[in-house]
């Protein structure tokens, strides 16, 4: 993976790149792999669950906004399935009984809408994104600033336990990041929003036989940057 024509800030991108990448191998990392040495597997499968479910209300409306009539009722059917009958969403009974998640975020919104990718943005903190698919963030920003906790310090920690329990799911991924990391990330991200704003229907799948990764681990190394 080299030069990337989306990438004219390649130079600004490196050096958030690597302020990120510094912040995450002396803080997240530690911290995530102590998190995996005293929660059991189920127990961060459910924590996963459980945000992930507060998501759906999210790919709802973003689904109705796309003009998917049933992949927004899907998303709410999903929602309140999980939540009544997977203990607020820790246990996902909906996938379990055939309800496929379609996740969706306005930055997919505004690409169904014929807004183009722009150029590839490294945020600090926040990791990868584009001129267009930044305004993705504005979904789980709300929520997090809107979490129904009694007090800030009870919102802060729930915010904490997400962002713990998402790094610790990216840890097995690291060896599979081969050659320059910032280009394989980089190049990866634009592959995987690509293949998401299309619906899959792009004239190559960014994601031939010949990779390692799996739907899931394309959604999960977005996050890790």
């Amino acid at each position: 993976m080299g030069l990337n024509p989306a990438d004219p800030w390649e130079k600004y991108n490196r050096a958030i790149f690597s302020f990120n990448d510094w912040f995450d191998r002396n803080l997240f990392v530690p911290v995530a792999k102590g998190y995996i040495a005293i929660t059991p597997e189920v127990v961060r499968t459910g924590v996963g669950n459980f945000f992930s479910n507060l998501g759906e209300p999210f790919s709802m409306v973003n689904n109705l906004l796309q003009g998917d009539i049933e992949g927004s009722g899907t998303s709410i059917m999903r929602f309140l399935t999980n939540t009544v009958f997977g203990f607020f969403g820790v246990m996902d009974v909906a996938t379990e009984i055939g309800m496929r998640k379609n996740e969706e975020d306005f930055g997919q919104t505004l690409g169904a809408w014929g807004v183009e990718q722009g150029n590839y943005l490294m945020l600090p903190f926040l990791g990868p994104s584009t001129t267009r698919d930044v305004f993705s963030y504005a979904d789980w920003l709300y929520y997090d600033t809107y979490w129904p906790a009694e007090t800030n310090e009870q919102r802060y920690a729930a915010i904490a336990l997400k962002l713990i329990n998402q790094r610790a799911e990216l840890l097995d991924l690291e060896d599979q990041i081969i050659g320059d990391r910032y280009s394989f990330i980089r190049d990866v991200y634009l592959q995987r929003r690509e293949f998401l704003v299309q619906d899959g229907k792009v004239e190559q799948d960014a994601f031939s036989a010949e990779d390692d990764f799996g739907d899931d681990d394309f959604d999960n190394l977005e996050d890790e940057f």
